[in-house]
C-alpha cells in the first residue's frame, strides 16, 4: 500500500470496533489486527486516525495509546437512506427500528452518509424521531448533473432523486464546461450560510440524451467504472496462459468426457460448462465445471485489488462491464469450445431419480465439445432441431430429464418460482433501440439453472456441514454464504391488500405456507396483463439476497446452505469461495471470519450498485425506443396509483410511464388511498390498480429517464 491511498471507510471501521466493545480499550495494534491490517503504512494511519478521534471526543485515551469509546446516552452511529420527498432515515446497527429525520434535521448529510444522530424520546404512537449532529463519513462527494450557467457562475441540478439540493459552481471552477453539459462535479465545502454546498467540475462527459454521455453517467453516478487502469491491463496480459503438463498432472484429467457449455448467443465468456457420461451400472456422472479464475487471478495482486473493488461484472443494454479484463473473461478463462482449459469442478453420480450418489470437488481440465446457445439447446430438448451429434443430444435430453426432477423436489421443498419475464432489447449498429421484446426462461435455461444450483448447495454444505469441536461447542468454518432470510410480514401483509383487488390470496402464518400460496399466486397471475406488476410486487416483499459468514439458509430456493461457486468471471464472491474451498480440501485451517464479513458486505454493495445501474440502462433504453413511437396507441395496466397520477405499463413492451392526474381532463379525479383508485368525482368513473388503459407518449426525457403518456379515454 502507498503512502497516498486511504483506507475505505477507516473511520467507520475503528468506530464499529469500539462500537462492539465499548468498555474494552484497544490500541493502534490492537485495532490493526482486527481489521486485518498489517503492513506499516496502514498501521500509521490507523494511529493518525485514533489521536483524530480522540481530540473529537470520541473516544478517549485511558493510557498510553490506549483508547476506550466515550459512551454517549441518545446517540448513534447509522447510515442516511434519503426518501424522494427531502426527508431520510437513519438505519443503526444497534437499534431495532429506523430513525425518521425530517429534512430541517439533515444537517447536510447526503444519502448513505455515516452520520452520528441524536435519537428524541418517543413519544407514544410515534415514529423515533432523530437529528443529525455530525458526518462522520460521506459516502460519496462525486455527483453526476447538468450544468446551468449563468454570466459568474453554475449550478448543477444533480441527476440523482435523492440529491435534494442543486450544487454551486464557481465561475473559476467550471472546468470549460458550457450550459447544458452533462458533468462529474465534486462537492468541496458547504458554507454555513450558503443555501447550497459548493463544488468543482471534474469532468465533461457530454451533451444530455447523447448515447455514450448517457451510458458513461449511469456507471459513474454509481461509482462504477468504465474502463480498467492501464497497469491492470498490463499485468492481465503478461500472465502465462499456456497449460502445462505438470499443471494438468495436478489435476483430474476430463478431457474425453463429453462436454458443452449452454449461454445466451450474445455471450463472450463461458464460465460454466456441463460434462456428462453414463456409467456401467447405469448411473449418471454429470460434471459441473467452472473456469478456474483463481489459478490466474492470483490474491492481492493489482488484478485481484480491482477485481474486489469492481466487485462484479456490469451488464447494461448495450455493454458488459467486465469484473476482469477481457483477455481473461472472454479469453483464458472462457470455456470456449475445442480449447483445454483449467477447471474448479463438482462431479456427481446421480441416478435414474437424480439422487445424489456419490460427490466429488476439485482442481480438473476439460475439453468443451460443443457451445450451444439456449435457443439452440432448446430446439434440441423440443425434438425440432437437426443437430447430428446423437451422443451430445442423449446428454442434452437426459439432462433435461434430470433438472426437472431436481425442480421439482426443489419447489416440493418450499422453494419459490421466480420466472420473471425479461425486458430485451434489439440495437442497431449505433445502439439505437429498434425493437423491444420479452424473453422468458425456458426448459433449456432452467436445465443449466438447476445444475449450477446444485453445485452451489453442494459446496456450500460441503464447507457448513463440516463442523469441528471447539470447547462444548461445534464451529463452522468461516465461508462465503449467499443468504436469504423470510419474508418480511409487513410488506407481506401490503401485497395481500394489493392482490385482493385481482381476486388473488395469499396465505401468512407459516413460512411453508407463504412459499406454496407465493408459488400458486406466480402460477395463476402468468400471462395475464397483471402479470409482470404483481411478479414486482411480489419479488419487492421478499428480502434481499446478501453474501454473508453468518449462514441463515436461502428462503427463496428453500436451501438450508447456499452459496455462490459458479460464476467466478463475473462475481467475486464466487472467487472467494474457490479460495476457501481449495484451502478447506487442503485441510486449512478456519479462516478470519471479520475479515470475510467485511469482503461480503462489500460484494453486497458492489451487486447493489450494478443492479441499479443495469435497471437505469434499461429505463434509458425504453424511453429512447418510444421517442420514436409517440404518434402509435398502445395498450396498458395500470401499475401504480398515487395522488399525482396513473403509472401505466405497455403491455407488449413493459415501458412504464406516468398519467399525471392534471392532464386526465374527463372528470376532477382525486386518489383514494384504500382503494389504490382515482375517482371522477362527478362521474364517479374509476381508475385503479390493475385496469386496462390506452395510452399514447405526451412527453420523453431521457435525462430523467422518465416517461409521459396522454390517456386515451373512452368518453
Amino acid at each position: 500500500m502507498n503512502k497516498k491511498s486511504k483506507i475505505k471507510h477507516l473511520t467507520r471501521k475503528i468506530l464499529k470496533v469500539f462500537n462492539q466493545h465499548p468498555k474494552q480499550g484497544f490500541n493502534y495494534k490492537q485495532i490493526a489486527s482486527r481489521l486485518e491490517f498489517n503492513d506499516p503504512v496502514s498501521r500509521e494511519k490507523i494511529q493518525q486516525k485514533l489521536f483524530e478521534l480522540a481530540s473529537q471526543n470520541k473516544i478517549k485515551e485511558i493510557d498510553k495509546g490506549k483508547y476506550v469509546l466515550v459512551p454517549e446516552q441518545h446517540y448513534h452511529f447509522g447510515v442516511v437512506d434519503m426518501t424522494s420527498n427531502g426527508n431520510a432515515y437513519v438505519v443503526c446497527e444497534d437499534l431495532e427500528h429506523d430513525i425518521y429525520i425530517p429534512q430541517r434535521n439533515l444537517n447536510k448529510a447526503f444519502d448513505n452518509d455515516y452520520v452520528k444522530v441524536y435519537v428524541y424520546k418517543r413519544k407514544k404512537n410515534k415514529k423515533q424521531e432523530g437529528d443529525i449532529i455530525e458526518i462522520i463519513e460521506r459516502a460519496k462527494t462525486e455527483f453526476v448533473g447538468v450544468l446551468q450557467l449563468s454570466k459568474n457562475f453554475g449550478f448543477v441540478i444533480p441527476d440523482d432523486y435523492k440529491m435534494y439540493t442543486d450544487i454551486f459552481i464557481p465561475k473559476k471552477l467550471l472546468n470549460n464546461a458550457v450550459d447544458g453539459d452533462k458533468v462529474l462535479v465534486r462537492f468541496t465545502e458547504w458554507p454555513d450560510k450558503s443555501r447550497n454546498p459548493f463544488g468543482e467540475i471534474i469532468t465533461v462527459l457530454g451533451k444530455p440524451g447523447d448515447h455514450n454521455t448517457e451510458m458513461h453517467s449511469i456507471l459513474i453516478e454509481y461509482g462504477l467504472p468504465y474502463k480498467f487502469p492501464e497497469g491492470v491491463e498490463d499485468y492481465a496480459s503478461n500472465i502465462p496462459i499456456e497449460i502445462s503438463d505438470k499443471e494438468i498432472a495436478k489435476r483430474r484429467d476430463m478431457r474425453k468426457d463429453l462436454t458443452f457449455t449452454i449461454d445466451p448467443k450474445d455471450a463472450k465468456d463461458f464460465d460454466d460448462a456441463l460434462s456428462f457420461k453414463v456409467l456401467e451400472n447405469g448411473n449418471y456422472e454429470v460434471g459441473i465445471h467452472i473456469a478456474d479464475v483463481t489459478h490466474y487471478v492470483q490474491e492481492n495482486t493489482i488484478l485481484d485489488q480491482e477485481a474486489y473493488e469492481r466487485g462484479t461484472s456490469v451488464y447494461l443494454v448495450d455493454r458488459v462491464v467486465p469484473m476482469l479484463p477481457e483477455i481473461l473473461s472472454n479469453k483464458v478463462c472462457s470455456l470456449r469450445p475445442n480449447e483445454e482449459k483449467l477447471t474448479f469442478s463438482v462431479v456427481f453420480e446421480l441416478d435414474e431419480k437424480a439422487h445424489i450418489v456419490k460427490e466429488w470437488f476439485g482442481k480438473t481440465v476439460i475439453l468443451s465439445d460443443q457451445r450451444f446457445a439456449y435457443e439452440e439447446a432448446q430446439a434440441i430438448i423440443e425434438k425440432t432441431s437437426g443437430f447430428k451429434d446423437q451422443n451430445i443430444v442423449n446428454a442434452v435430453l437426459k439432462l433435461d430429464e434430470l433438472a426437472k426432477i431436481l425442480r421439482k423436489d426443489r419447489m416440493k421443498h418450499g422453494a419459490i418460482s421466480f420466472d420473471k419475464t425479461e425486458v430485451k432489447f434489439e440495437l442497431d449498429e449505433e445502439n439505437n433501440p429498434i425493437g423491444v421484446y420479452v424473453k422468458e426462461s425456458k426448459d433449456a435455461n432452467k436445465l443449466i439453472e438447476e445444475f449450477m444450483l446444485l453445485a452451489n448447495r453442494k459446496v456450500a454444505e460441503f464447507v457448513g456441514k463440516n463442523k469441528k469441536q471447539v470447547g462444548n461447542k461445534l464451529q463452522a468454518k468461516t465461508f462465503v454464504y449467499r443468504v436469504h432470510d423470510e419474508p418480511n410480514v409487513d410488506k407481506l401483509a401490503a401485497l395481500q391488500t394489493i392482490i385482493n383487488k385481482f381476486g388473488y390470496k395469499i396465505k401468512t402464518d407459516n413460512a411453508k405456507h407463504i412459499s406454496d400460496s407465493l408459488n400458486r399466486l406466480l402460477k395463476d397471475v402468468h400471462g395475464k396483463p397483471e402479470s409482470n406488476m404483481i411478479e414486482t410486487l411480489t419479488i419487492r416483499s421478499m428480502s434481499k439476497a446478501v453474501y454473508t459468514t453468518q449462514n441463515i439458509g436461502h428462503y427463496g430456493l428453500a436451501f438450508d446452505y447456499y452459496t455462490h461457486f459458479t460464476s467466478p468471471i463475473r462475481r467475486y464472491p464466487d472467487v472467494m469461495v474457490h479460495r476457501l474451498l481449495q484451502h478447506y480440501l487442503h485441510h486449512g485451517k478456519s479462516v478470519n471470519e471479520d475479515l470475510y464479513e467485511e469482503k461480503c458486505k462489500h460484494s453486497s454493495e458492489r451487486e447493489f450498485l450494478a443492479t441499479k445501474a443495469e435497471r437505469d440502462s434499461i429505463k434509458y433504453m425504453q424511453v429512447k425506443y418510444m421517442q420514436d413511437h409517440a404518434d402509435k396507441v398502445f395498450e396498458g395496466v395500470i401499475s401504480g396509483v398515487t395522488e399525482w397520477g396513473i403509472y401505466v405499463e405497455i403491455i407488449s413492451n413493459k415501458c412504464e410511464g406516468m398519467v399525471r392526474i392534471k392532464d386526465i381532463t374527463s372528470d376532477f379525479y382525486i386518489f383514494d388511498e384504500k382503494q389504490y383508485a382515482l375517482i371522477g368525482q362527478v362521474t364517479k368513473n374509476i381508475y385503479q390498480l390493475g385496469d386496462k388503459v390506452k395510452v399514447s407518449v405526451k412527453n420523453t426525457d431521457l435525462e430523467k429517464k422518465h416517461l409521459d403518456y396522454n390517456l386515451i379515454e373512452d368518453l
